[in-house]
Parts: structure tokens; sequence; C-alpha cells
């Protein structure tokens, strides 16, 4: 295991783009790149926990705050502007990203304030390219990250609570389908999720401080263990790949600050590169 980044309060949301991990530090209120030589940069600055990214297909950068319960687009001078409007759906915490080959980004709220309220079903929503927003699918167990597998056919969701891995048959005009279990996780709280070039899935799970890479079915097929709670997890898809994992302690949320947080990497030269 390398350590990529280290300092950071609170690590979320890594993707790998244009040859370089990017994650969001929801702690600090910031969207960071890093080049290979281990240069970070800041790319953008949001007050919003949770803090997700994503990109379209253009290569703009595009940012789920929860905090305005909207979708911002950074545009090519760096200015971030409104893309779309999440409140009208939910006034809960917005939370996860994914965006499909098309443009259409699909956004889950977990449905409920975590800690303070009690359990409510999660939803998510799909957007299109020209910011017009729908509900696709309800009743998810605390849905968390989100990936869509490399052919566009599938949209997998991690319901922490369910402790499993939902799949979605993506429809063309972004709506879901065919509902169905993709993979059960038994004693596994799916965080953070991505796709590798196999069509496995890579799973991080805070409580137990690791990654597990599972087959649609539940097969484990790899674990990785960190020293701290693992909580997203993303593939290089440039050269030997890479598995970057975003990790802090976790005390819960009331007890965020420090910076216990890191990057770290691992190889992954057997599993090829993947999608986000």
């Amino acid at each position: 295991m390398d350590v990529v980044v280290d300092g950071v309060v609170f690590g979320e949301c890594p993707r790998w783009h244009d040859g370089r991990v990017w994650f969001s530090d929801w702690g600090a209120g910031r969207v960071v790149s890093v080049a290979a030589d281990g240069t970070t940069t800041t790319e953008a600055e949001v007050a919003s926990f949770p803090l997700c990214i994503d990109f379209l297909p253009d290569g703009r950068l595009v940012v789920v705050s929860s905090a305005d319960r909207a979708l911002l687009r950074r545009d090519a001078d760096g200015t971030l502007v409104p893309y779309a409007d999440l409140a009208p759906v939910s006034e809960k915490p917005w939370n996860d990203i994914v965006v499909d080959a098309r443009g259409g980004a699909y956004v889950n709220s977990i449905g409920f304030a975590f800690p303070g309220e009690d359990y409510a079903p999660g939803l998510v929503v799909h957007v299109t390219p020209d910011g017009v927003v729908t509900r696709v699918a309800d009743g998810l167990a605390f849905p968390n990250g989100m990936a869509i597998t490399d052919d566009g056919s599938t949209l997998i969701v991690a319901e922490s609570y369910a402790e499993q891995l939902t799949a979605f048959d993506i429809a063309d005009d972004g709506t879901l389908s065919g509902r169905r279990v993709w993979a059960a996780t038994p004693g596994e709280h799916p965080d953070g999720i991505c796709v590798d070039a196999t069509g496995a899935v890579w799973l991080a799970d805070v409580g137990h401080g690791h990654c597990v890479r599972v087959r649609e079915g539940g097969e484990v097929l790899t674990t990785v263990t960190l020293d701290r709670g693992a909580f997203a997890c993303t593939l290089s898809r440039e050269g030997e790949p890479r598995l970057f994992v975003t990790a802090q302690n976790w005390a819960g949320p009331d007890a965020v600050g420090g910076a216990s947080g890191r990057l770290v990497a691992f190889p992954a030269p057997a599993l090829g590169a993947g999608r986000p």
C-alpha cells in the first residue's frame, strides 16, 4: 500500500480522470486532483458535506452540493455554475453521483438526515444534459456509492443498510428497470464502489477497514486491508492499474475534524483498468 496524499480531513468519492486521481475532501470543502508525482491541485471549493463528483463526457466536472441541494458544473473558465436543482425532489441530504456516456447523471439521496433523524428509504434521480431531474428509483436502504458497467447497460448501487449491491437496467432515456440484487454482501456495509475491466465490483467498507472485490452473485475474489476505515475506491485506467482508496479514522459524523484522512493506492495489475 502506498500513501498518495496524507493530511486529508475527510476524503471521499475518488475518480480517475485525465490521467489523474481526483477526490473530494468533504471536511475541507474542496475537490482535489493528484498528479503522477503526487502534486495536488485544488480544483474547486464548495462548502458541502457530502460533496461528491464526476465528469461529463466533454470532461467538465460536476459536483453534488448537498448543502445547496443542487448539482453544479465547472465550466472552462473554472467557474462553478448551477446545473440542476435537486431540492424539488428531496430536501434530504444528497450523496453520490455517476455520469453515463450520454451525459446523463444519476444522483442519490439517502432519504434522511444521518445521523440525527430516524431511518427513511432513499432514492435515485436521473439528470439530463440540460438539467431536467426525474426520480428513477425509490426504496433504497441508505444508497451510497454508485457505478455504471463498462457497456453502459447497468447501474449498480451500494445499499449500505441492506448489505448488498443492487442493479438496474439503464434505458436509452435514462430510466431504470429490472431492479435486482447484483450481489449480497452479508456482514459488509458497502460504501463507495467501482467496476473493474472484468465486470467485478470493488466495494469499500468503513467498519472493516478494507476493500473487497466481488463478482456478480456475491463471490468474494480479493480483499485489501487498510489501517483505518475505507470509504470509497476507484481504479486508474492507464499504465499499470492501481486501486485508489480514500480512508480515515471514523468516530462518527460529529467527530469529523483533524486530518486523519489519506488517499492510498494498491497495485492492481491483474484486474485491468475500469470505470470510476
